[in-house]
């Protein structure tokens, strides 16, 4: 079995990893990294290409993956997962792209511009499919921040390798179900040669907080927030689950839901079609910047406080919507205390950090009442991690997703458990082999 460290491997994005087993070879995402390119959810890569986007990093550099490509495997539909599909899936014809409804539809989306001729497969979790004679990818369904995430295990003749990128162990999800524990369990038991697993949060201390304290502080929040001012919330357009819980608060509360934003547009209707997400009555979304325009209009005009915009720009990104408002760009004018809440946390990485001070400071300055951290990350804790690593008790562990201050992180973790760097833990960088 080798194993391409493609993309991801000294950064948080820009995930990609083929594997080679007996001269055939899968691929397991095709992702952005999406502090190249400025914006999240919203970007548009459209007009780039494909040299152009590997020279700048945005996308993996795929000189390195070798052998017959059967197919490429993606585990759930965040962008620094498939963003880079639409560009490079088309180097490889003949392979099927296998991923679950959700996420097909979302390369459905991205395809408007960058026609591909590779054929969709869907694979839903606790699913099989074979890709050659003697290799089959299955799903197992695990809980993120966005609906059918997946650890993809594919079963070999060299054995079995788990890719548990990215994920979370919550058991009281608000939407979907809990992760299926007792079937990592199973393959634990059966045996695992290798682990691919992500690391963004390795080195927060204890387990991730369920979606259900999210809601909870949310609640909270709205439900003490001044009834005379003007509300906005900001939070992750493919944060579907976080999206359900704001809009139903806010309908319970009397208030309008409105989701604005290409993005939140594109997230929402596909897990509206899916029946995946059960929109409140009265909830309105406009994607459009004309219709964005236009409702804030009629919001100013009928009184702020009948309604909840909830935008794009929790990252501070310079054109998404909550910027724009902030910069007075759109009829919504940010007033003395007017209340702002962050359902988001920062993406680690000094962009992020410093778009969302300015972002911040310029709240402040407007006058402004924030309230932040409404919001539990979609991303494995320690503790998470350790409950994994005894359930697979793999032979082998490469840590993926991360900087190499994160993936050393998750050595000293495995090192805990008995397993040594260089013996059956792999620190790589992009681009590098790892032959089992």
């Amino acid at each position: 079995m080798k194993i391409t460290t493609v993309g991801g491997y000294e950064e948080v994005g820009r995930n990609m990893t083929a594997v080679e087993v007996g001269g055939d070879t899968f691929i397991i995402d095709m992702g952005i990294r999406l502090d190249r390119v400025m914006i999240h959810e919203d970007t548009d890569i459209s007009k780039m290409g494909q040299k152009e986007l590997i020279e700048k990093g945005i996308v993996p550099d795929i000189s390195k993956v070798k052998g017959n490509v059967k197919a490429i495997v993606l585990g759930h539909g965040h962008l620094d997962h498939i963003g880079a599909v639409a560009k490079l899936a088309k180097n490889y014809k003949s392979a099927p792209i296998i991923g679950t409804s959700y996420t097909l539809e979302l390369i459905k989306h991205e395809m408007r511009y960058s026609k591909i001729p590779n054929q969709l497969v869907t694979l839903e979790q606790g699913e099989t499919t074979d890709i050659t004679s003697k290799i089959s990818i299955e799903f197992v369904r695990v809980t993120h921040s966005i609906p059918q995430s997946t650890m993809c295990v594919a079963h070999t003749p060299e054995g079995v390798l788990v890719y548990a990128n990215d994920f979370k162990l919550d058991d009281t999800p608000i939407i979907g179900k809990k992760p299926d524990y007792d079937r990592l369990k199973k393959l634990g038991s059966d045996g695992v040669k290798a682990l691919i697993i992500e690391s963004v949060s390795v080195e927060s201390e204890g387990r991730t907080p369920s979606e259900e304290i999210a809601q909870k502080l949310v609640e909270d929040t709205l439900l003490k927030s001044d009834p005379d001012r003007g509300v906005l919330i900001t939070t992750f357009s493919s944060q579907i689950a976080r999206i359900s819980s704001i809009t139903e608060i806010a309908s319970r509360m009397g208030i309008t839901p409105l989701l604005l934003g290409r993005s939140m547009e594109k997230y929402t209707s596909i897990a509206e079609s899916l029946n995946i997400l059960d929109l409140p009555g009265g909830t309105q979304v406009y994607g459009d910047q004309k219709s964005i325009k236009k409702i804030l209009e009629r919001v100013v005009r009928e009184g702020k406080e009948k309604y909840l915009p909830i935008v794009t720009g929790h990252q501070g990104e310079a054109d998404a919507l909550l910027s724009r408002i902030t910069a007075g760009k759109l009829p919504y004018k940010i007033e003395r205390d007017d209340q702002v809440i962050f359902s988001s946390g920062v993406i680690p990485n000094p962009i992020n950090v410093a778009n969302r001070y300015a972002l911040e400071t310029k709240l402040h300055i407007l006058g402004a009442r924030l309230f932040k951290d409404a919001h539990v990350s979609g991303h494995a804790s320690k503790e998470d991690h350790r409950d994994v690593l005894k359930m697979l008790h793999p032979e082998n562990i490469i840590p993926c997703h991360g900087n190499l201050t994160m993936l050393a992180s998750y050595a000293e973790l495995a090192e805990d458990l008995g397993y040594s760097i260089d013996k059956d833990v792999y620190l790589r960088r992009n681009g590098q082999e790892i032959v089992l």
